[in-house]
Formats: structure tokens, C-alpha cells, sequence
């Protein structure tokens, strides 16, 4: 391949990294003091509820400090990724540990739904079979814990929410103080009425949140370890835009990928008619990412066409040949300015 025109020269990549001042990860001492506000809330109300749960009977209780458990843990998680994300990327690691925080979300969605799977067996079990519950002290414990989660949802929201170890917690918080809404009225008609099935019916209401919380964590951490194109963002809209640059002919092996959450990274191959400026198409084509899609973290190697591929008929990249010798085995789909297929 040609020796100029290639995306980052090591003098590109000091400005790259540098003069445009990009944020990669969470800093060190970042939101630390907010999460661990909201962890002491959690994790003291959590404690007192356990025992409140196990006095009374509440299944409703438990399922509520069972999702507690799961707030306190991503929190503990995304103090710890954020940790590891702070630390220098050296050896084998070239991007760091960043994705820690997606780790530890995934774990934690995994976690969701196993402590939903197992509420809700013991919950269709109590609706069969319902034991006595006290609604009085499960509708004082669950107005407790709406004021518990009010404050701790209030301090990560605070916090740096494009993590998406912060913002699950957040969500979850969220989703803990819906379900001690619910475990108060549960508690109010035990109260009221004797309906001790509420309890149960209130613990299946918790199992909902659960899985939503759950499938949402494990879908959103999934796409960034099978390396897919951030949500939102179609790749074959952004390489027809990169063909679509006067000078450029081709664009292919283009890929679209998040790092960590907030940090979507591009590559691609971009081949520019003979006698074109490809220092200059570069700068065009990453302007263009930075100001229209939001990826400025991107690595463009930029050739000229070989001849043969501006021949008509000639066989072209990525349809069974190599033209010019570029890419005998190219990824993806081939993007031009005249109509193609993806």
C-alpha cells in the first residue's frame, strides 16, 4: 500500500490525542464522592430491611433488599471500573482497562435476572400457598425506603450518567423506588383488608422492574463486546457519507465500535482519486465524522485508487478480488459514490 496518505502519522496522532483534548473514560476522582453517598444509603437501609423482611414474613421485603443488593453492587462496580479506567493504557492492555465498567454491567444485568427468576418462583409459590404477612411494618419499611431511594437517586444522578455502570445504577434506584411504592400499597391493603396475596402480587411487580433493568444491561453491554455500531448509528449511512466526498472512490473495511460507553471509535480504508490530496480528503472526512456522527475517535488510512479500479468493469474491492493489490480479504461492505449495494 502507498507509504503516504494513511490515516495517523505519529505527528496526527500527538494532535489527535492532545490539541483536540478527547475524553477517554472516567476521570480518576470523578463523581466518587456521589456514588459513595448513595452506597452508605443503600446498603444501611438495606441491612434494616433484610431484618424487618425476615421478622414479618414479607417476601415483598426481601425481593426489595434483594434489589437493593443489586444497586449497592453496581455501584461498588462502577467505583472500582472507574478505578481501572483511569489507569494508563500499557502492554497487551492498548486501550486500558476501560471496559471494566462494561464487565461489571453485564455481571450486574446477569445478577438481575437470576434474583428475578428465583422472586418469581417464591412469588407464584406464596399466590398458591400465601403465609401471614404484617402490613404495618411493611408499609412503614417501604415509606422508609422511598425516602432512602429519593436521596440515593438523587445523588447519582449528580454523577456522570454516559457511564453505563452509573446510569444502570441510576436506573436501577429508580426502578427500587417504584417497587418500594408498590410494596407500600401492598402493605396498605394487608393493613386494610387481609389480602395477605397483595405481598406477593407487589414482589411480582419488583420481578418486572428486574428484568427490564436486567435485559437492558446485558443487551447494552452485549453490543459493545460483539463490537457493534452504537445504537443509533446505521455504518452504511456514514460510509456512503465518506463516498460521497468529491475526491474519495471507494471506502471500504469500515468499522463503527464503542470502546466504552461514550467513546465510539471508526476505522476504514478510504481510496481517493489518483492526483488527490489525501491529507486533505483525511481531514475533510474526519471533520465531517467528528461534526455530523460525534466520532472523533477515528483512524483513516488513506491510499490512491489504483488505476484499474477506476476501469469499467474492472472487478472491484470486496466483491471476490483485490484490486491493486489493496485488501485480498476485505470486511464489510464496499461504499461509492455511484449507486451500490450494501
Amino acid at each position: 500500500m502507498n507509504a503516504h496518505g494513511h490515516g495517523h502519522d505519529h505527528e496526527h496522532a500527538r494532535e489527535h490525542a492532545h490539541g483536540h483534548g478527547h475524553a477517554h473514560g472516567v476521570a480518576e476522582d470523578a463523581d466518587r464522592r456521589w456514588l459513595g453517598l448513595a452506597l452508605g444509603l443503600i446498603a444501611g437501609f438495606m441491612a434494616v430491611e433484610v431484618v424487618v423482611g425476615l421478622l414479618v414474613g414479607s417476601l415483598a421485603l426481601l425481593s426489595d433488599a434483594a434489589h437493593m443488593l443489586t444497586d449497592a453492587a453496581s455501584i461498588v462496580l462502577a467505583l472500582v471500573a472507574m478505578r481501572l479506567a483511569a489507569r494508563p493504557a500499557r502492554g497487551g492492555f492498548t486501550y486500558g482497562l476501560k471496559r471494566a465498567e462494561i464487565l461489571s454491567a453485564q455481571a450486574n444485568g446477569i445478577t438481575l435476572l437470576l434474583l428475578a427468576a428465583w422472586l418469581a418462583y417464591e412469588a407464584v409459590r406464596r399466590l398458591v400457598s400465601p403465609p401471614d404477612v404484617a402490613g404495618g411494618p411493611v408499609l412503614v419499611t417501604a415509606l422508609a425506603g422511598v425516602v432512602v431511594n429519593i436521596g440515593a437517586a438523587w445523588c447519582l444522578s449528580r454523577a456522570n450518567r454516559t457511564s453505563l455502570n452509573v446510569e444502570g445504577a441510576f436506573q436501577h434506584v429508580l426502578n427500587d423506588l417504584y417497587a418500594f411504592i408498590g410494596t407500600a400499597v401492598a402493605g396498605l391493603v394487608v393493613l386494610l383488608t387481609g389480602f395477605v396475596r397483595a405481598d406477593a402480587i407487589a414482589t411480582l411487580v419488583v420481578v418486572g422492574l428486574m428484568l427490564k433493568a436486567g435485559c437492558g444491561l446485558v443487551r447494552d453491554s452485549g453490543r459493545i463486546f460483539l463490537e457493534a455500531a452504537p445504537a443509533g448509528l446505521d455504518p452504511d449511512e456514514v460510509g456512503d457519507r465518506l463516498a460521497a466526498h468529491e475526491a474519495v472512490t471507494e471506502v471500504h473495511d469500515l468499522h463503527i465500535w464503542t470502546i466504552t460507553s461514550g467513546q465510539p471509535a471508526l476505522s476504514a480504508h478510504v481510496l481517493v482519486e489518483p492526483g488527490g490530496d489525501c491529507h486533505a480528503v483525511r481531514r475533510d472526512l474526519e471533520h465531517l465524522l467528528g461534526a455530523d456522527y460525534g466520532l472523533t475517535h477515528t483512524t483513516l488510512q488513506v491510499d490512491h485508487a489504483p488505476a484499474e479500479l477506476l476501469t469499467v468493469g474492472a472487478t472491484p474491492v470486496g466483491a471476490g478480488g483485490s484490486a491493486g493489490g489493496h485488501c485480498g480479504e476485505p470486511h464489510g461492505p464496499v461504499h461509492r459514490a455511484r449507486a451500490h449495494g450494501h
